[in-house]
């Protein structure tokens, strides 16, 4: 089934002999419940490409549909309640809020959105994320694996449709990484969340199912594994 389709899109930053085209007419599709790897060299393109499917910048053209419905056809209001529900975002900086602790940061897309803290799905992934005993911690008080565990803990307590992890482990040692990457999958694989995730690791991109590769803002090869 269909989650997310991209059509011809295009991103450009200056005008004239300043002009950059960081994307250039990149269409695909997700299938729901994909394991995908974007990778390809620095300025390639990728992250770019993933803040615009996670609605947090415009294309200069294009598409990008997801369940069927255009995601920039909307009011920048929709676009936000776009961002909060239907979308998990994950970086390599934890960008967790310093004076929050665990529970308060992960709940805080579900409070912005004027809604009621599934208290249930919140164990769960306190849980699922050895984060029990740690509600109270304030991120400093917290290990780098701890913070970007919370932060996965964030983009998921809104069951989002997608989640677009950006780097995720970048900040990490290859134990936690691994970790982090076993959570995803975990994730994906019991919960049917679908996954995209940009990496410059290559261990990590051959745990996808496919691989994007993105140069010069063109995707140049997508291949499906096993």
């Amino acid at each position: 089934m269909e989650l997310l389709r991209v059509e011809n899109l295009t991103k450009v930053y200056g005008k004239g002999e300043n002009e950059v085209r960081a994307l250039d007419g990149v269409s695909f599709t997700v299938e729901k419940g994909e394991h995908v790897a974007i990778v390809g060299p620095s300025g390639s393109g990728k992250s770019t490409l993933l803040h615009i499917l996670g609605g947090v910048d415009r294309p200069t053209s294009g598409e990008v549909f997801l369940n069927g419905r255009s995601v920039f056809s909307g009011s920048e209001e929709q676009l936000a309640i776009f961002r909060r529900r239907e979308v998990g975002l994950i970086y390599q900086f934890y960008n967790l809020i310093p004076v929050l602790n665990v529970r308060e940061n992960m709940t805080l897309p579900v409070l912005l959105d004027g809604r009621k803290v599934n208290e249930e799905r919140l164990d769960r992934l306190l849980d699922v994320l050895d984060l029990k005993g740690r509600e109270k911690h304030l991120p400093n008080q917290l290990s780098g694996g701890q913070q970007q565990r919370v932060s996965i803990g964030r983009a998921l307590m809104n069951q989002p449709g997608i989640v677009l992890a950006d780097e995720p482990t970048g900040n990490l040692d290859s134990k936690n990484s691994q970790e982090i990457v076993e959570l995803l999958k975990l994730f994906n694989r019991e919960y049917g969340q679908t996954l995209i995730i940009i990496t410059h690791d290559e261990h990590i991109a051959l745990q996808a199912k496919r691989i994007m590769t993105v140069e010069d803002g063109r995707i140049t090869r997508d291949e499906r594994i096993g």
